[in-house]
């Protein structure tokens, strides 16, 4: 009887165990069936782009060459780059140029210093200036202090934005009609390039967008349709190869 009882018990207590087991591994199958998945991540990378009704600002430095001597203003540089933006989609509105002709680095710093700038920080700004310390026969020590003066103004006028900064090298005039008549056109090209080493050294330590226009005006040799009226600096249609150059870097800036 005790054996019968014995075995009894053990059978029901296995059933039992059996039954458990059983009931545990369905619910464990079911959890399993129900896993959320992994979040996913996005490797996209993001893009930053500019609204379409963001209105973007342009301050240009500079000398005659930024300023357009003698082509009327539509033509300078500054002015077809904007036309060119804005067909590309980012609406500048029209620069606001602070240059004349004859300026050195020491006439731009006192015209900025006595003239409060309008509308800063800018999107864009832009410098272009050191020929007349060429033409002056000015020396290279006070060019690059007054240089490194004016591209850090420069930077500040950009928000603090070096990558929205670009300088334009110094075009060479000994290409020109005046600049083959003064017999002394070589001379010309080695100080300019001498001068352009120094622009760019700068610019480079700052991390500043480097457009040069040099090797480009020197391709105007012997076209009459390349220079103003003057015989001495470049028309509209030389602006126009550097605006297409100049909106190609500015657009990377903005992509």
């Amino acid at each position: 009887m005790f054996i019968w009882t014995y075995l009894k018990d053990k059978a029901m207590l296995s059933f039992i165990i059996a039954g458990l087991l059983q009931l545990t591994f369905s619910c464990s199958k079911e959890n399993l069936n129900h896993v959320s998945p992994p979040p996913t991540t996005d490797t996209t990378d993001t893009v930053t782009t500019i609204p379409v009704d963001t209105t973007l600002s342009y301050l240009a430095l500079g000398d005659s060459y930024t300023i357009g001597q003698s082509v009327p203003a539509d033509q300078n540089y500054p002015n077809q780059t904007t036309v060119l933006l804005k067909d590309s989609g980012l609406n500048f509105t029209s620069p606001e140029i602070i240059a004349t002709t004859g300026w050195t680095t020491g006439d731009l710093l006192n015209a900025i210093a006595a003239k409060t700038i309008p509308s800063p920080p800018y999107d864009l700004v832009t410098l272009l200036i050191g020929v007349n310390n060429q033409y002056q026969g000015r020396s290279r020590a006070e060019y690059k202090d007054q240089f490194i003066t004016l591209l850090k103004k420069s930077i500040a006028y950009a928000g603090n934005k070096p990558a929205h900064v670009v300088v334009l090298s110094i075009p060479d005039y000994a290409v020109s009609p005046y600049g083959q008549s003064t017999g002394n056109a070589n001379n010309i090209s080695r100080q300019i390039d001498s001068f352009n080493i120094i622009n760019k050294e700068v610019s480079d330590s700052l991390h500043i967008h480097y457009l040069n226009v040099t090797d480009e005006s020197r391709q105007a040799l012997g076209d009459t349709s390349l220079f103003a009226s003057d015989g001495l600096h470049f028309s509209g249609k030389e602006y126009a190869l550097w605006s297409s150059q100049l909106a190609a870097i500015v657009r990377e800036i903005f992509k």
